[in-house]
């Protein structure tokens, strides 16, 4: 099944049910997010909002792109705001917003579905304004390694989602070759217990290229 196929049909469900791994990607983006200012934001991957209704609270301007009709169908439900523009988007292609155009780009639980980063650093390096910031949040490597990927009930059982692992080691060469400097890396646990594998890992990182 398609990545898209599978989340127009994980849409109906991909907020009531139980997902740790959403549920922690919400709390870690509001905690990190928090303490900085921007103005207009390019979110990479909304879903059906869940992060975009606090976004949009400390936002000017929200240019949201998502490649499921459906998810996005709930977030505008979800996210009524003429601050908030919604777009069909495959991310693997162009995006259609101007260049130097956001002070903050977030991409949540969505690289792991995505093959080529260094795709999606240079063109985050091209729609971010100087100095912006790069704010990254996902499933963390070290889960991957153990077999955890994305995945949803179904009637007819557990469908299991097409993912790639992205080692830590990726993140920070592009970060690099794409003129961002790495401000912060924390890893997240499950009740913050530190014994078990991590869930999430996150970076911020800024735009350093004159």
């Amino acid at each position: 099944m398609s990545i898209e196929k599978a989340y127009n049909i994980w849409s109906k469900q991909y907020d009531t049910n139980n997902n740790k791994t959403r549920d922690l990607d919400k709390i870690v983006t509001q905690k990190k997010l928090s303490k900085y200012s921007f103005e207009t934001v390019l979110e990479l991957g909304c879903g059906t909002g869940k992060n975009t209704e606090w976004l949009i609270k400390n936002a000017t301007e929200i240019t949201a792109f998502d490649f499921s009709e459906e998810m996005l169908a709930v977030a505008k439900e979800k996210v009524k705001d003429q601050k908030v523009t919604f777009n069909k988007v495959d991310l693997n292609q162009e995006w259609p917003v101007a260049d130097n155009y956001a002070d903050l780009i977030t991409t949540n639980l969505v690289l792991e579905h995505i093959k080529d980063l260094d795709h999606i650093f240079k063109l985050a390096s091209e729609k971010i304004k100087k100095d912006g910031l790069f704010f990254i949040c996902e499933l963390h490597p070290f889960k991957q390694y153990s077999g955890t990927k994305a995945r949803y009930e179904t009637e007819k059982g557990t469908e299991e989602l097409e993912v790639y692992t992205h080692h830590i080691s990726e993140f920070i060469f592009y970060t690099k070759k794409h003129h961002f400097q790495l401000i912060e890396l924390d890893e997240w646990f499950d009740d913050d217990d530190k014994t078990v594998l991590p869930r999430l890992v996150s970076f911020v990182l800024q735009y350093t290229k004159v």
